[in-house]
């Protein structure tokens, strides 16, 4: 599965599934009970088994996770105001935050407690070693996650290189 492999020109109607699936969605509708973990969504590409791999890690932090495939990323991408160059193969939202790529359990977590005023986290691209894109000899690339300014702007959050 890699970024390039949406396709640029999707069905308007699927689209507008995504989209319409997202403006119903309430941040405080999707806490399981008080106390627990929200709810996340996951917008994937069909047959991406990464994807699936960074689904598992959530839901072994404790993360309840609703799982929608489409082939229609790229109009989410815009509606939920991912940076340009910034995608990955699956975008999600948790509680009023966009979460694009392999961002770890961990990130997210922070990012719920913290709250800041941004509009999510960014992993661009598909690191070896980051959630769901482990390698068999346990190599882990450096990369950092970036977190998402109102204004489009970006800057670390955390920075994994082990």
């Amino acid at each position: 599965c890699s970024p390039a492999a949406t396709p640029a020109v999707t069905p308007s109607t699927q689209a507008d599934e995504v989209i319409t699936a997202l403006a119903d969605a309430q941040p405080a509708m999707n806490r399981v009970h008080a106390g627990a973990l929200p709810k996340v969504e996951v917008f994937k590409s069909p047959g991406c088994g990464c994807c699936g791999g960074w689904v598992d890690h959530l839901r072994q932090a404790g993360f309840a996770v609703d799982l929608h495939e489409t082939e229609a990323l790229e109009p989410l991408r815009k509606q939920l105001g991912v940076p340009y160059g910034k995608g990955s193969c699956h975008t999600a939202r948790v509680d009023g935050y966009v979460i694009e790529g392999h961002v770890p359990a961990a990130d997210i977590q922070r990012l719920l407690a913290e709250r800041p005023n941004v509009r999510g986290l960014v992993l661009p691209g598909m690191p070896i070693g980051s959630p769901g894109m482990e390698a068999p000899d346990a190599h882990v690339q450096a990369y950092t996650v970036e977190r998402v300014e109102h204004d489009g702007s970006t800057r670390a959050w955390a920075v994994h290189d082990r």
